[in-house]
């Protein structure tokens, strides 16, 4: 429970540090989304190097997708992904009901336009974790209603 804390505080902090040590602009905005989501890269690197050094090898990318969803996102958000869909052709939607980097935030449609920057670190940590499996991709994210947010992932073929 405390860990869970401190983690929520750290991101909060490491959103808020990054958007101030740069002047507000539209520019700028995008450089700080950019440096969020490559500190969420290196970490899921790390993280999927650490969790998965003594597990089998994956059959799949749907294997990977499901061992993201179930797993990882356990690990460090404490509950799994709600719901897991796919086309077959390298598109992935990860669902979080209830995604805890927003569940702080007020409920109001004048919050939407800030989610984007609680999302940018995920959203690396999710490639950065895809990316040590083998598998390159884009990943975004979307939220229409808070706390709840989807995560798109497509993957680029080599």
């Amino acid at each position: 429970m405390a860990d869970e804390a401190l983690f929520l505080l750290l991101h909060n902090e490491m959103v808020s540090g990054v958007y101030k040590s740069t002047e507000q602009g539209e520019v700028e905005n995008g450089r700080c989304i950019t440096k969020l989501e490559n500190m969420g890269f290196r970490v899921g690197q790390g993280l999927i190097e650490r969790f998965t050094k003594d597990t089998a090898r994956f059959k799949d990318e749907l294997d990977i997708m499901k061992f993201i969803c179930k797993d990882f996102w356990t690990t460090v958000f404490k509950k799994q992904i709600d719901n897991l869909r796919t086309n077959h052709q390298g598109i992935y939607v990860l669902q979080d009901n209830k995604f805890r980097l927003l569940t702080q935030m007020s409920a109001g449609k004048q919050y939407l336009e800030h989610a984007s920057k609680y999302l940018a670190f995920t959203c690396g940590l999710i490639r950065g974790g895809l990316s040590n499996l083998g598998i390159k991709s884009i990943v975004t994210a979307e939220v229409s209603s808070m706390p709840a947010c989807k995560f798109q992932v497509m993957i680029q073929k080599l």
